[in-house]
């Protein structure tokens, strides 16, 4: 009877402290009102350490250039208008016929080359830091968790040459980065992951744009949920890939975009995605300086992006 007692009593704490857990991710460990999340690893002492990093001078734009025909998530479509505003059936403006263009933009952010803010993913309408949707999301654009909140990054960078590691050109869609797949790239490639890093992985998928885009937006090798959870545990600010959705796809279980779940909302850990990194790994640049200073858009959801590489 006592030891029925015990097994119950022990069963009943670990659903407590199960629940318990389940509920830690609404709270961020940089405090109630904090926006930027894994941001906040970004100290002086980083950016000073990471700047020695360069060693060549080599810049490396990782944003990709997109048009109209850019493949993107459904519904995300883009589209520019190129003007002259004022100048129709005119020479030009004053006695120096000045003229000039101006452009417009029609299009959803989620396109090409981004970053998803905080505010992009949650888990049943509550986001980062416990943040509920009724509370904070508006049609005019984000109470909290802005894109205009994120500060400049500006850290160590690490490119995981997946394609590399699985000794091919474009990884299979379906196969999904976990902890040994991700430690064996890293060892096999001398580097390490630290707190504070970006860490992008390349598998040659951003390639098929173009090429194939019906493959590329049907699926993707990608950052698996233990993976999700490894890197997280790291204290990374952000994770990104050269593919269009980041992790996985097919998905590893029924659960839909869990790593943006584990990454956005319950770790604050930035995620970049479509990075154009096949001129980066074929200089085997694993280690550089990442820059990045996004637009910020106040309410934005995500940021069309160029970040930089700098070696």
């Amino acid at each position: 009877m006592r030891n029925t007692l015990v097994l119950c009593c022990v069963a009943a704490l670990s659903a407590m402290t199960a629940t318990a857990n389940a509920q830690d991710w609404t709270k961020s460990k940089w405090g109630p009102t904090d926006e930027i999340g894994a941001a906040n690893y970004m100290t002086p002492e980083l950016v000073v350490k990471a700047a020695s990093l360069v060693k060549t001078g080599k810049t490396y734009a990782l944003g990709m250039a997109v048009d109209s025909k850019t493949p993107a998530y459904p519904p995300r479509d883009y589209k520019i208008t190129v003007v002259q505003p004022g100048q129709a059936g005119s020479s030009g403006l004053g006695p120096n016929k000045a003229t000039y263009n101006d452009d417009i933009l029609n299009t959803w952010v989620g396109v090409g080359s981004q970053l998803d803010g905080l505010g992009h993913l949650g888990i049943e309408h509550v986001y980062y830091n416990g943040n509920k949707l009724a509370d904070f999301a508006d049609p005019t654009g984000l109470k909290k968790l802005g894109i205009e909140k994120v500060p400049p990054m500006v850290t160590r960078g690490v490119l995981l040459d997946m394609a590399a590691y699985f000794k091919t050109d474009v990884v299979k869609e379906g196969t999904a980065f976990n902890v040994k797949e991700i430690e064996e790239a890293a060892k096999q490639q001398n580097v390490e992951i630290r707190q504070g890093d970006v860490v992008i992985f390349h598998t040659g998928w951003l390639s098929l744009v173009g090429k194939d885009d019906k493959r590329y937006s049907a699926g993707e090798p990608g950052l698996g949920v233990e993976g999700a959870k490894y890197l997280t545990g790291k204290g990374v600010v952000a994770v990104g890939a050269d593919t269009w959705g980041l992790e996985v796809l097919p998905f590893e279980s029924k659960n839909v975009f869990e790593v943006h779940q584990i990454l956005l909302a319950m770790n604050g850990t930035y995620i970049l995605e479509n990075m154009d990194t096949a001129a980066l790994a074929r200089d085997k640049g694993y280690e550089f300086l990442f820059v990045l200073g996004q637009p910020r858009w106040t309410g934005g959801v995500q940021a069309m992006i160029n970040p930089i590489a700098i070696r």
